[in-house]
Order: structure tokens, then sequence, then C-alpha cells
């Protein structure tokens, strides 16, 4: 498949998503969002006196030129919504462009939650309006994509809850590293009847082979920090007050090397590690192609009936209620 055909492929089928689907918001669907953007800082940002919709969601610390740490802060569940997608995408673009960035590490500042799945409930009107992004996937695979080519380092470090999109973005990242007693890893998609489309199918392989991959799809079930280094999903797992220090050590190590030898390594492991474009953008078509069964709107429906994003207890043990959703 060559890529800008991928690209007419995936606008079609969304269109008719769209149409067919209109009321139905699901984890990864980041086809568009709104213009605001959220302005980067080496100060975190005051998100008490900015409207819901409105207040930055992602905050950026320069420790040092060459080392950034990238901090998801929306409580309570670090939802990733329509209006994350403008905010990130001038992140990923900072990270690409900055010529003295060597390293970033994200991170977060919700308790229990690194980063977790698309937010259901913003009116149609907030995920339509943002075009294809570089890559001509769309904004979401778009910028995890390019994180993975990016000429510098992205580490995830992950406390809490990674489900969705958090995955998806971990595994993005160019390394993982996890709290032992506190991360909760997770590809829930399919246990609510849908195909996730940020990519995990084209990552997880890679990382862990087919047989382990398919067993966390499709068996949409929570990998907590150890199983999770077993498995390969992170490089390694750490007691929780180790985490930390390892990876900003870590970090501070890489980023006073030099830059061009840290972008021509990554670019040769690239070569042989990276899933194409078109893989990413397969997995994203069959996400939109399959979230328009009634099954799949079905059992979303049922999720947030029991509370999905306003109960801490749903939130927490997603892949608990997602497997109450499997027939008898």
């Amino acid at each position: 498949m060559k890529p800008n055909s991928n690209r007419s492929v995936g606008t079609a089928i969304s269109s008719k998503f769209l149409t067919a689907a209109a009321l139905l918001m699901l984890p990864g669907l980041a086809l568009s969002g709104q213009t605001m953007v959220a302005e980067t800082s080496s100060k975190p940002a005051d998100i008490k006196s900015t409207p819901g919709s409105e207040r930055p969601q992602i905050r950026v610390e320069k420790r040092t030129p060459a080392y950034w740490r990238v901090t998801f802060d929306n409580p309570p569940f670090n939802i990733f919504g329509p209006e994350t997608i403008p905010q990130m995408e001038k992140v990923v673009a900072e990270i690409e462009t900055d010529p003295k960035l060597r390293v970033v590490v994200f991170d977060s500042a919700v308790r229990g939650f690194f980063l977790t799945h698309y937010n259901f409930t913003p009116p149609l009107a907030e995920s339509t309006s943002l075009p294809a992004g570089q890559t001509g996937l769309h904004p979401l695979p778009d910028m995890l994509v390019r994180i993975s080519k990016a000429p510098i380092v992205s580490i995830a470090l992950i406390r809490g809850r990674a489900t969705g999109v958090g995955s998806e973005l971990a595994l993005a990242s160019d390394m993982r590293f996890a709290s032992r007693e506190k991360a909760i890893l997770s590809q829930w998609e399919v246990g609510a009847g849908f195909v996730p489309g940020g990519g995990p199918m084209a990552r997880l392989p890679r990382l862990m082979g087919r047989g382990r991959a398919l067993e966390v799809l499709l068996g949409s079930d929570d990998v907590d920090g150890d199983l999770a280094e077993k498995y390969g999903y992170v490089n390694r797992s750490f007691d929780d007050d180790k985490l930390d220090p390892f990876v900003d050590a870590l970090a501070a190590r890489i980023s006073g090397f030099d830059r061009q030898a840290i972008a021509d390594t990554k670019r040769l492991v690239d070569f042989a590690s990276l899933p194409s474009d078109p893989e990413i953008g397969a997995g994203w078509d069959a996400f939109i192609s399959s979230v328009q069964r009634p099954v799949a709107q079905k059992n979303i429906g049922r999720l947030m009936e029991m509370g999905l994003q306003t109960n801490t207890d749903i939130e927490a043990r997603l892949g608990h209620y997602t497997g109450t959703l499997a027939e008898k």
C-alpha cells in the first residue's frame, strides 16, 4: 500500500464513520480538534483559572536546553481528548525542530494515571476540523509516528495506568520504564468490540513477539509492571522509589552526548525496527471501520453507564470491567 493511497482510503472511511456514528467518541479517535494550543514553559501552568475546555493539559519543563520533561496534567484521569490534539501537536513540532534538544521524557502529574483513553463526551464538531498530519495519517497516529522518527531520544516514564492512547504513546517512544508497583499498561479495545487505532498491532510484535502481542491485544487485560518487563512491553520495571532517579540519570546522561551521533544512531536503528507508515495507517483504517459495528457502540454505551470517565474504580480497573462485556 502506498502512503498517499492509504491517506485517501483513511479519509473516505473517516467520512463514513462521522456520518454513521456521529454520537460515538471512542478511544484513539483523534481526527481533529480545536485551535487552542498549550504554551510550553519551564514553570507549571495555572490550571485553576482556566476553563476545562481551554486549559493546558500538557506542561513542558525544559530542565536544560538538551533535556525536557513533557508532563500530562489533565485530572482526574488524564483522558486524551480533542482539545489535547493541538496542544500535543505543538509539543511534537517543538521536539522535532529544536536544535539543542536531545532527550524528552514523557510523564504524568496525575496520581494513578499516566495517560488513558480518548474522551468520549465532547461535541462531534471538536473532532472534525483538523486535517491529516505531516505523514498523511490522521493527527493521533501522525504524531506518534513523528515521535518515533524524531532525531531525539524519547522516554516514557510510566507510573499509573497507560491505557489505549497512553499505551500507544509509550510504544511510540524509544524507551519505556515502569513502576513495578504502580504501572498498568493495556490495549483494551478488542474487549469492547473494536480494533486499536494508534498502531499497537504494528509495534507490539516487534517488541515481544507475535504470541505475546496477541495475548496483550486479544486478552484486552491489564499488564502490570513486572509482566510488562518480562514481555518486553517496557525496557525495565523498577521499585517505585527508584524509577524517577533512574530515568532522570539516564536522560541527563544521554542529553550530554553529541546530538548528531544520537540522531544518526537512532535513524539506523529505526530502519530495522520501526513499522512503516502504511502499517500504522492500516490499523487506523481498521479502527475506523470497527467502531461502526453495533457491538462496539453497545459496549461503549455499557461502560459509560457503569461510570467510564466519571468513576475512579471503573477507570482504575478498566481491564476488569471490560471483561464483564464478554458474552457468556
